[in-house]
């Protein structure tokens, strides 16, 4: 496990990561919506059952479902991730998974102009201006600082491999 993960206390808790001259979380949710792809690596599962204090069979018994072979967070009726509650954001923000930490320095925004266009039409963080190069630029640097790139593509969210 990442030494990020855990502690002599236990698994560290996820701080806020929102320290990117491109992005400024307005915690709009949009980014929580649409089904499939909370991607809960191991490490994930650690610090968000330390958060929830439950065990892992007891999370993944409630809020989980597997998708692909990976472990993933279900999502509401609305069709949000079931941890997003209206006005008041993330309900697990302490333990919420690295792929949540990551956005919007997701691979597709990272290597496509194209997706960095589509996520700037709906995601009101992501500054207008800021140029492609500029944004793969921050977007490497941001996820390295904050340890969430990711290298399992078996138990891990593609949308933070940047690897291959």
């Amino acid at each position: 496990m990442p030494d990020h993960c855990q502690n002599a206390a236990g698994p560290v808790v996820a701080a806020p990561v929102d320290d990117s001259p491109v992005f400024t979380c307005k915690m709009c949710g949009q980014c929580c919506k649409g089904e499939g792809g909370i991607v809960v690596s191991p490490s994930d599962l650690l610090r968000i059952t330390h958060a929830l204090s439950l065990s892992a069979e007891e999370f993944i018994a409630r809020y989980g479902e597997y998708r692909l072979g990976k472990l993933q967070i279900r999502t509401g009726a609305d069709g949000a991730c079931i941890f997003f509650k209206e006005g008041e954001g993330c309900t697990v923000h302490a333990g919420k998974p690295d792929v949540c930490r990551a956005w919007p320095f997701f691979r597709g925004n990272i290597v496509d102009p194209d997706s960095l266009a589509m996520a700037k039409e709906y995601c009101p963080g992501i500054d207008p201006d800021c140029t492609h190069e500029a944004f793969a630029r921050e977007g490497r640097k941001y996820l390295e600082k904050h340890h969430l790139l990711a290298h399992d593509k078996d138990s891990e969210g593609f949308a933070v491999i940047l690897d291959d």
